[in-house]
């Protein structure tokens, strides 16, 4: 075997370890999902569907819930501490019921310094009812102790 074949071999063994989930450690899961698998890059989550979520009297999942658990397989597939999103492009193509398991498999794209694209998909059985992309960036600090809100802070009361 080449030294070039060892190196894709011990990459490949190192993208299919199971790691621990470094971020957004205190999410409500019933909320926001279960995390079924996570790897480097890569989350599955799945969300079950309660009466909680229910938007009307015929059953539908409010789309606030369906985005909440798209957005934490993001950040669980990014798995940095201090991810944040910065924004997002998304598509509903299928109402979800009360009752309904949807599956969102989260896949890190592209990492270029501290931003990252995810893409992700939900899916009920075989029917996609989410896709959607989502960029994130990877702070230093947590996002409520950066420095940048504390010059908000003293630019509002500055100007009040």
């Amino acid at each position: 075997m080449s030294k070039k074949e060892q190196r894709e071999e011990l990459q490949e063994e190192e993208d299919n370890k199971i790691i621990l989930l470094n971020t957004h450690e205190k999410i409500d899961s019933s909320l926001s999902g279960d995390i079924d698998e996570l790897k480097r890059g890569y989350s599955k989550v799945i969300l079950s569907t309660t009466e909680d979520m229910r938007a009307d009297e015929v059953g539908l999942v409010h789309g606030g819930f369906i985005f909440s658990a798209a957005d934490f397989a993001a950040m669980a597939a990014v798995n940095e501490r201090n991810v944040v999103l910065a924004s997002s492009s998304c598509q509903f193509l299928a109402p979800v019921r009360v009752g309904d398991a949807v599956t969102f498999v989260a896949n890190e794209r592209q990492k270029e310094g501290r931003k990252r694209s995810v893409h992700v998909t939900g899916s009920v059985l075989d029917i996609k009812v989410f896709e959607g992309e989502f960029k994130t960036v990877v702070t230093d600090n947590h996002v409520l102790n950066l420095t940048l809100l504390d010059n908000v802070d003293k630019a509002v009361e500055q100007s009040t």
